[in-house]
């Protein structure tokens, strides 16, 4: 073993530092079983210091068989929830590594960026099958192979304290001591951190003698599921480093649904039920609901309970004439509900329900419910900032301005209205290339989006529509039509919109030129870059995709989004 004698694990270490120390501390050490966020804080509070992603009771909660049926990025989602759930470090059951060596890298690469402590993976052959179902039966992988995974893994990670264990099924499969012990040195020498030796036996015996044999040249971790009548002490004399109590609470809760469900079944009551589960205030204490309050109080007060939106929708539709004659653009029907509702929709389900929406052309003929209607009386003589001018002087509070022909996913609202600048603004990085729609709205910022998901602060440069005139710069995406005024902002926003209303030609004024006049006033304009997850509806093409879009909510290519979402 490494670490001193009595190591005192600490709480401040990161949750992989933590692993680290328990895979190699003198004292004997415990994993507990946990299989979805709610599980992950009862092991924690329960005592445990760290938590086994167990793929059997992955599996199962999700009701399908221990056989990579669960796909391995589900799989690392419900890890997500589970890490949320709980500061515990978590090791994985990574089953074979879900494929060869580039899905080991890939795999390990994703567990780093979720916070995942280790993983283990197993040198059976992929698909797996649980070691308990016809284990001797089961072929092993070559030992070049899965060191080949183990080294790429090991290759792959950025947190020097990632642990990789390697997992061996020899016993299980019936291949003897002799094997087993060969393949957890080939292991140990590929820069394994611990060895996992597995047992099917309902007695220790062939544990013990490997770990005789193993002679304390690296941890050794255990799973005592079948030989659990082994006292704990016998394991800390044998030299053992971790145990893993691999699937109790999936099958505690089990049990507890099956007897609950058949009782309520059969009295068709509650009554025999209720005062022998956990009261519901129970399940709120775990979700942690008193902090929500808290957190409630601390910033809905001062923000989301007067945020409020101004939609400009004065437009009939350049290209849509035939689908506008009798209805403005926002009316059209998009999957069933027109096109405003979606967008209205979307800002209540964001707490966003003091809505202005500017019309225009056929004003008459918008659905006014849940809304206010102001009419831009001027619309076939001015743009946008007219439209937007017929509204801003009434705003109050954290304003959301959004163009009316927008489709987008939940996140990116929730992130702009979340936002704690006094002006933040959407910028799409899939889209930086021109084509041929008239308008184009490209966003030059002050730093490329890197894809990370904490990058720093980016803020807004300019807003034009001329690529070719400036220079070799490339943009850095496109602006969606969405814009955030938070606090002060307002304030300062209304004063350079009255600054361009004194211009002669204020009434040819769009949007990004509000936007380059708030950063030539020196005001710092945030980005929240996305990638795709939006569409905007501008002509007939536009219109048929968006149907689709409303419909799955899922991503479209760069290539779609580019032909669709260029205002």
């Amino acid at each position: 073993m490494n670490a001193p004698e009595n190591a005192f694990v600490s709480r401040t270490a990161s949750r992989s530092e933590r692993l680290r120390q328990m895979l190699t501390s003198n004292e004997l050490e415990f994993l507990m079983e946990a299989h979805n966020g709610l599980s992950a804080r009862i092991a924690r509070e329960a005592g445990f210091k760290a938590i086994w992603g167990s793929g059997l009771a992955i599996s199962a909660q999700y009701g399908v068989r221990d056989n990579n049926e669960a796909s391995w990025t589900q799989v690392v989602d419900t890890l997500e929830f589970m890490a949320d759930a709980s500061d515990l470090p978590i090791l994985l059951d990574g089953d074979t590594g879900y494929g060869n060596f580039n899905n080991v890298r890939r795999l390990v690469r994703k567990l780093e960026q979720r916070g995942i402590a280790g993983v283990c993976i197993e040198d059976k052959q992929f698909p797996k099958t649980n070691s308990f179902i016809n284990g001797e039966r089961q072929p092993l992988a070559e030992v070049d192979e899965f060191c080949g995974k183990i080294k790429a893994g090991k290759d792959s990670q950025t947190d020097a304290n990632f642990s990789i264990v390697a997992r061996v099924e020899a016993l299980i499969a019936g291949w003897g001591m002799d094997e087993a012990l060969r393949r957890a040195e080939a292991y140990r020498q590929a820069g394994a951190d611990a060895i996992l030796i597995h047992s099917k036996l309902s007695r220790p015996d062939e544990i013990l003698e490997f770990a005789r044999e193993w002679a304390g040249r690296g941890p050794l971790v255990i799973v005592p599921t079948k030989y659990y009548s082994t006292p704990t002490d016998v394991f800390r004399e044998a030299g053992i480093s971790t145990v893993i109590w691999a699937n109790h609470l999936i099958r505690a809760s089990t049990s507890a649904m099956q007897a609950v469900a058949r009782t309520i079944h059969s009295s068709q009551t509650l009554v025999d039920v209720e005062d022998r589960i956990a009261p519901v205030n129970e399940i709120f204490r775990l979700q942690d609901a008193d902090e929500y309050s808290e957190a409630e109080n601390r910033y809905l007060s001062n923000s989301r309970t007067s945020a409020s939106a101004v939609v400009l929708a004065a437009s009939r539709g350049a290209g849509l004439e035939a689908l506008t004659a009798e209805r403005p653009k926002v009316m059209l029907p998009i999957a069933g509900k027109p096109l405003l509702r979606w967008l209205v929709d979307a800002f209540k389900k964001q707490g966003v329900n003091d809505i202005t929406v500017v019309g225009g052309y056929r004003a008459d003929a918008i659905d006014t419910a849940g809304i206010k209607l102001v009419v831009n009386e001027r619309h076939e003589q001015t743009g946008e900032l007219g439209s937007l001018a017929c509204a801003v002087d009434a705003l109050q509070g954290d304003t959301v301005v959004s163009y009316g022909d927008l489709l987008f996913r939940s996140y990116i609202l929730r992130d702009l209205v979340e936002s704690e600048a006094a002006f933040s603004v959407v910028v799409d990085s899939s889209l930086t290339e021109p084509d041929n729609s008239s308008v184009k709205d490209f966003a030059w910022c002050s730093a490329a989006d890197d894809r990370g998901l904490f990058g720093n602060k980016v803020l807004l440069r300019r807003v034009s529509n001329d690529v070719q005139g400036d220079g070799k710069e490339q943009p850095n995406g496109r602006w969606v039509g969405l814009l955030n005024v938070r606090g002060e902002g307002r304030e300062r926003l209304q004063a350079v919109l009255g600054t361009l209303r004194a211009r002669p030609d204020f009434d040819s004024l769009d949007m990004p030129a509000l936007l380059n006049a708030l950063v030539e006033a020196g005001e710092q304009v945030e980005v929240q870059y996305v990638h795709g997850h939006w569409r905007g509806v501008n002509d007939l093409d536009d219109f048929r995709r968006a149907g689709d879009f409303a419909h799955t909510q899922t991503p479209f290519s760069a290539e779609g989004a580019a032909n669709g979402a260029a205002r």
